[in-house]
């Protein structure tokens, strides 16, 4: 079975979701690759909002997105994301990215932690509007990424299917050490 690049496979199902005027998150700046996608997915009339807790992604992203007005980069950690969207895109989030691990290029001592991105994937799951997508790409062969990924398989599956579809990807089906990609799509509100 062919590899599947994740990291292009997330865009592409986003890109056929995430219209002009939507807004999007980036729960995990990095470099600003995943931002700049959005921004470019939801034009001027969009906003981005961006999260990162180390200062040099944020500087990163920053250079990478200096002509842009409607993108909002915020120092802090994923699971505080609920506590800096502005009240008017609260439950109307069309499209969240997380990319987890560390920093490419950075101290690699420096991961996403399995608490916080837990904790930041049941507050993104909230904020999706109805239709929305939220992609987790997980790598589990990195030190500590095993259990964050193990964590994450286990939150998606404890998800009600009436409320989220799931769909995982595994960019090397043979290699449990291969990076993973969760799709899920919200498909209604809480009764």
């Amino acid at each position: 079975m062919p590899r599947i690049f994740l990291p292009k496979l997330a865009h592409e199902l986003i890109a056929e979701q995430l219209q002009v005027g939507d807004t999007a998150i980036d729960a995990t700046v990095g470099n600003g690759h995943d931002s700049a996608f959005l921004l470019a997915q939801v034009g001027l009339s969009g906003h981005v909002y961006g999260f990162d807790i180390q200062a040099a992604a944020i500087a990163a992203a920053r250079h990478k997105l200096t002509d842009a007005d409607n993108v909002t980069l915020i120092q802090d950690s994923h699971a505080q994301l609920a506590q800096h969207i502005r009240p008017c895109h609260i439950h109307n989030i069309m499209a969240c990215m997380f990319n987890l691990g560390y920093l490419p290029g950075g101290d690699k001592r420096v991961i996403t932690q399995a608490a916080s991105t837990l904790a930041a994937l049941t507050a993104a799951s909230e904020l999706l509007v109805v239709g929305g997508l939220l992609t987790v790409l997980a790598y589990p062969g990195h030190p500590d990424g095993d259990q964050e990924t193990l964590q994450v398989a286990q939150w998606c599956g404890q998800l009600a299917p009436e409320r989220f579809s799931c769909r995982v990807f595994d960019s090397d089906a043979d290699n449990p050490a291969a990076p993973r990609l969760w799709v899920l799509g919200k498909a209604k509100e809480r009764a």
